[in-house]
């Protein structure tokens, strides 16, 4: 139980690092000036969406990373990558969840927001997402895993 501890806690810290930045501090950097107005604008069935599809995009990436620490004994974070590949919960329909799950949350903001920059941002992030994920993740997962991620791949999308 306290290497799972110490998982969970690591992965929180990375979890502020990674996600965090990407969803949290960039957003709020590039809006930061409007905020007064955004929060005062009339919340209508959009602002209502966005509510439920960044609880939505949090609860996957939560589930994601209690899997990445009880199975899959490492983090998020490649500086401390998991030690077995996780192809349970989530991990069965899409070989990316977490990244769709913080994808979500980019989305709902976007809706939330209504600033025609956030949504250039959240496709950027998409787009280097997509790059980080084929470029340099793929790679890996199949040097440290081997035929189990090519089996993975063939069974599983990318995406959803």
């Amino acid at each position: 139980m306290a290497n799972l501890s110490s998982l969970l806690l690591r992965n929180l810290v990375f979890t502020v690092l990674h996600p965090g930045i990407v969803v949290g501090l960039i957003p709020f950097l590039l809006v930061k000036d409007q905020l007064s107005r955004i929060f005062q604008d009339y919340w209508g069935l959009d602002k209502y969406l966005s509510a439920v599809l960044l609880l939505l995009g949090l609860a996957i990436m939560l589930h994601c990373i209690y899997l990445f620490a009880k199975q899959g004994g490492g983090t998020l974070s490649p500086a401390d990558p998991t030690r077995q590949l996780v192809v349970s919960g989530l991990y069965r329909y899409s070989r990316n969840p977490m990244y769709t799950g913080v994808m979500l949350m980019l989305l709902a903001e976007a809706l939330f927001l209504h600033i025609i920059a956030f949504w250039v941002y959240v496709l950027t992030v998409f787009v280097v997402f997509n790059l980080f994920i084929s470029f340099l993740e793929e790679p890996r997962l199949r040097k440290d895993f081997g035929a189990a991620y090519q089996a993975y791949c063939h069974k599983v999308r990318k995406w959803i």
